[in-house]
């Protein structure tokens, strides 16, 4: 922006020059604070020596090694080096615009990666969220199936010793129904043979 604006009151500075030149009144421009700009870039722009003191030697109102420029040669060099300003701006622009697009365009991608990075946060921190829940769900099913297990083991030997019981009294009541029928068998004998 520095640099933009300093261009721009040089170029500015050059066109009053030129215009001035061009209308007879170099006399006047010379007084002015756009011929102290002027002088500034004429100093500092990396231009041709034979050049630089010919403008320089307008610029004072002298001449520079006796010889006094004509306004003609001056106007030259000031429109050329106008020209070559200008271009360097309009160039400088464009990089600067193109810088700021793409730096646009860049933002705007990196903005669209973020949103993007959220959004699979979020969604994994509800995965996460919901497999916490499932584990819980899961570590509790799995305690009320192990208590479970425990309860049908002990019913199961429970089970196992009510029929070992039932086993033995069942032997013991065939062992006393085969003595009874054994019993009635022989009283039965018994009864026949008198």
């Amino acid at each position: 922006a520095a640099e933009k604006a300093e261009a721009d009151t040089n170029i500015a500075a050059l066109k009053k020059a030129v215009a001035a030149l061009e209308r007879g009144m170099s006399g006047g421009f010379l007084q002015t604070p756009s011929a102290q700009t002027l002088r500034r870039v004429v100093q500092s722009r990396d231009m041709i020596d034979m050049d630089r003191q010919e403008v320089l030697a307008f610029l004072s109102g002298g001449s520079a090694e006796g010889y006094a420029p004509s306004s003609g040669e001056v106007t030259g060099i000031l429109k050329q080096m106008q020209e070559t300003m200008e271009k360097g701006l309009a160039e400088s622009t464009a990089a600067e615009e193109a810088s700021a697009k793409s730096f646009e365009e860049m933002m705007s991608a990196k903005t669209k990666e973020v949103e993007a990075l959220g959004a699979s946060i979020e969604t994994k921190t509800t995965q996460i969220g919901e497999l916490g829940v499932a584990i819980v769900q899961m570590k509790d099913d799995l305690s009320d199936t192990e208590e479970a297990l425990v309860a049908d083991q002990k019913y199961l030997k429970e089970l196992e010793g009510s029929c070992e019981t039932k086993t033995q009294e069942w032997e013991e009541i065939k062992k006393t129904r085969a003595e009874e029928l054994l019993a009635l068998a022989e009283t039965i004998k018994v009864l026949n043979d008198d």
